[in-house]
């Protein structure tokens, strides 16, 4: 009898650990989802409704005993919300709420704001909103982890309004900084205390997205995943909106998804599976397709392969609607000239035409730059496999020949040649945006400082001299890009590519890569040659006077004319030599 308990304990033990129900996922966990956009004293938020369900969805798919998304909750509603949710969390492990809407810093203390409040006055603020303690009050029963995530930094219209009863009390911009007492317990605003955050362009903010694409990451630390969410929302704004979290937890680490189990012996590979229905969807090419392998592979490189893909083919679609319109532009504008319209008509129809065309030859371009990206991530990704295959290979000989000899030395890296392992890490540092050269298996001097910048910025310390198997293992692991597009003088960032920058005329590009006005070129003053002044001088000195016409003019019985070059006038003498008698004038030339 004992026996068989001590079989069936064995069993259950064995099972739990296999089915990955381990003390993790026996926890309770509870959620309360909160998304108010349709404000009635003030404009709608657009996204917050929007930010709820995706966040919501989060939670059901991480396997939450109960999760309670409400949209749009005036002051009763929102009360009665939160007095239900604490009697949740007093049997549950695990509690979150998270807040999608208005939220406003009133002396130090941060209030949530139902759908109804007016706040006309500031004193309004405690009869007509929530302040954060009533929020930490419904989760504070939880036993194991308290999280609090506020979407609420949002710049303020209620305190633009709002009447102060006194002058000196203060109403921040965003939300104040939060110290939490509890043990266990985290808050995370969208945006540091003090400064507000973005709805963003799309129909999810910023923060909500980044959160629904890290946080379910099974195994990964809360403080680890929140930091992530910090890194890609400062990438998406520009470095504009910095999230923050407030409160500590203990060594041990937490995550919001159980990491999977860890089964000894040997495994298929991971990747196999996905790798197969990415190629039956390539095979299949169309959006369809690759929504579906989306749908079930939402993150990860063959993720980003596939969203790839979907772009070349909606820049095909642009293409073919902009060929569509240019076509029927052009037959409008042939009808009409050939039914002799008016001049007007006949004008217009021409300048729908033009711009038509212009839509064409410009959706026919973007085509060309989603498909060049797409084959060149093919390449990149049969590199990455081929080489992955030839390492996998390499490790089962390895493992073979270490069972033949009965020895077990160290681990040790797989046999690629030195040029092999240059080319591999160069390809993957030009996937995350570290290398702008291609993948020749030269290690030069662009490819030292290439992982010199993914050093910076991915917080890691490789020697930058080397290509080695851990710096490959850890680019692998960054799902997109890590370093900033860096462009050349004269050229600005776009996506993923550089453009020229355009300045308007009169202006030119700086050393900053700013558009300045173009200064007028000042006249250039230069010191007079005294020297050679000098020389002409004497030269001219030193030459021999021409001779020249006086300007006189004799006159005789033939008539009159100029003195001739080197005469002048005299007096003609009559006469001996010893006895000269008075004369008349005379051209004496001497």
């Amino acid at each position: 009898m004992r026996f068989r308990l001590f079989v069936l304990l064995i069993v259950a033990t064995w099972l739990s650990i296999w089915l990955g129900t381990g003390s993790a996922l026996a926890e309770k966990r509870v959620a309360l989802v909160i998304g108010n956009s349709a404000y009635k004293h003030v404009g709608r938020l657009a996204n917050p409704a929007n930010d709820a369900a995706l966040v919501g969805g989060l939670f059901r798919k991480a396997g939450f005993d109960a999760v309670d998304v409400r949209v749009d909750l005036n002051v009763v509603d929102m009360r009665k919300a939160l007095r239900e949710f604490g009697g949740k969390a007093r049997e549950a492990d695990v509690a979150v709420i998270y807040y999608a809407g208005h939220g406003i810093e009133l002396d130090g203390t941060n209030y949530l704001i139902p759908t109804d409040a007016a706040l006309e006055t500031d004193t309004d603020v405690l009869d007509e909103a929530f302040p954060l303690d009533r929020v930490l009050f419904a989760i504070e029963p939880a036993k194991q982890l308290r999280l609090v995530i506020l979407d609420a930094c949002r710049d303020n219209p209620f305190a633009k309004t709002m009447k102060r009863t006194v002058a000196s009390r203060g109403i921040g911009r965003g939300l104040a900084k939060v110290e939490p007492t509890n043990p266990n317990t985290m808050i995370a605003f969208a945006a540091k205390a003090g400064s507000t955050a973005s709805d963003g362009d799309t129909k999810n903010s910023p923060f909500a997205t980044a959160l629904v694409e890290r946080l379910p990451t099974p195994g990964l630390d809360l403080r680890k995943a929140f930091g992530f969410v910090r890194d890609d929302v400062l990438k998406v704004t520009g470095s504009k909106q910095e999230p923050y979290v407030y409160g500590s937890l203990g060594g041990d680490d937490v995550s919001l998804v159980a990491a999977k189990p860890v089964v000894a012996g040997p495994q298929a590979n991971p990747d196999a599976e996905v790798r197969r229905d990415y190629e039956l969807a390539l095979q299949l090419g169309t959006r369809d397709g690759w929504t579906a392998f989306l749908n079930r592979v939402p993150s990860g490189f063959y993720a980003d392969l596939a969203k790839g893909q979907l772009n070349k083919i909606a820049a095909e679609e642009t293409r073919a609607a902009a060929a569509e319109r240019a076509r029927q532009a052009e037959d409008e504008k042939a009808r009409l000239a050939t039914e002799r319209a008016k001049k007007a008509e006949q004008e217009k129809a021409a300048a729908t035409a033009k711009a038509a065309e212009d839509a064409r030859l410009a959706a026919e371009k973007t085509k060309q730059i989603e498909e060049a990206k797409a084959a060149a991530a093919e390449q990149r990704r049969k590199e990455a496999e081929a080489a992955a295959a030839k390492v996998t290979a390499d490790q089962q000989s390895s493992e073979n020949e270490q069972k033949t000899a009965a020895v077990s030395p160290p681990p040790t890296q797989p046999s690629l040649s030195p040029q092999e392992t240059t080319r591999l890490v160069q390809s993957e540092l030009r996937r995350v945006g570290c290398l702008a050269t291609s993948a020749d298996g030269d290690w030069n001097t662009s490819s030292q400082r290439s992982l010199t910048l993914f050093n910076k910025y991915a917080g890691t310390t490789f020697d930058a001299k080397l290509a080695s198997f851990e710096a490959l293992d850890a680019i692998k692991a960054k799902p997109g890009w890590v370093c900033p597009l860096v462009c050349d003088r004269g050229f600005k960032a776009d996506g993923d590519a550089c453009v020229k920058i355009a300045c308007r005329a009169g202006y030119r590009v700086n050393d900053d890569n700013e558009c300045e006005k173009a200064q007028d070129k000042k006249p250039v003053v230069t010191r007079e040659d005294t020297k050679k002044r000098d020389t002409e001088r004497k030269q001219l000195e030193a030459a021999p006077t021409k001779p020249s016409a006086s300007g006189q003019m004799i006159c005789n019985n033939a008539g009159c004319r100029p003195v001739r070059p080197g005469c002048r006038i005299g007096t003609q003498k009559y006469g001996s030599a010893t006895s000269m008698v008075g004369g008349g004038q005379a051209e004496v030339c001497d």
